[in-house]
C-alpha cells in the first residue's frame, strides 16, 4: 500500500523539467540527483516531497529525451507513484527499470488536486481518494516483482543469485 500526498501537474511533463538537462553529463548518485527532481517545474518539490507522495499528472508525462534520470530522480526522491493520463512510453519504461509504479488513470487525474491524500493498493489494482475508488487492471507479475526488487537490476540480480 501506498499512502501519500499528491503533486500535481499538467499534460506534457517532460524529462527536461522532471530531470533538468543542465545536469545529464554530471556523474551523481541517485540521492543526489533526487535534490534536483522538478526543480524547473517545482522548485520546492525536492525539498518537500516525502516518501510515498504520488505524482499526479495530464498526458504524455515523460515525454522528450529518453534519459532514464527522470525515473531514476524521482524514484530516489521517495515519490511512491506517478499517475497519470498517459506516459511517453520511454518514460514508462525507465520507470519500471527504476522501480518507480506508474499508472493511468484518467478518472482519478480529474479528481485528486495538490496536496490530497491518496492511497494506492497495488494488490487489489486500485487507487482510493476522497473515499472514492478508482481500479486500475492488475500489474503484471514481471512488474510487480521488479517494482518489488526496488528495479530492473535489483531484480536480475535476485534471480541469477537465486539461479546460481
Amino acid at each position: 500500500m501506498i499512502v501519500g500526498r499528491a503533486w500535481k501537474y499538467g499534460d506534457n511533463v517532460n524529462t527536461d523539467v522532471i530531470f533538468p538537462g543542465r545536469y545529464t553529463y554530471a556523474r551523481m548518485e541517485p540521492e543526489e540527483m533526487a535534490k534536483h527532481a522538478l526543480e524547473d517545474l517545482d522548485p520546492s518539490f525536492a525539498r518537500e516531497v516525502r516518501p510515498g507522495d504520488v505524482i499526479v499528472a495530464g498526458r504524455n508525462f515523460g515525454c522528450g529525451s529518453s534519459r532514464e534520470q527522470a525515473a531514476t530522480c524521482l524514484a530516489a526522491a521517495g515519490v511512491g507513484a506517478v499517475v497519470a493520463k498517459g506516459f511517453a512510453r520511454i518514460f514508462f519504461r525507465n520507470a519500471i527499470n527504476s522501480g518507480l509504479l506508474v499508472l493511468e488513470i484518467p478518472d482519478a487525474v480529474d479528481a485528486i488536486q495538490s496536496g490530497d491524500r491518496v492511497e494506492i493498493d497495488t494488490e487489489n489494482g486500485v487507487l482510493i481518494h476522497a473515499g472514492k475508488r478508482h481500479p486500475f487492471p492488475p500489474l503484471p507479475d514481471v512488474v510487480r516483482q521488479i517494482l518489488a526488487a526496488g528495479g530492473l537490476i535489483p531484480y536480475l540480480r535476485d534471480r541469477l543469485a537465486k539461479e546460481g
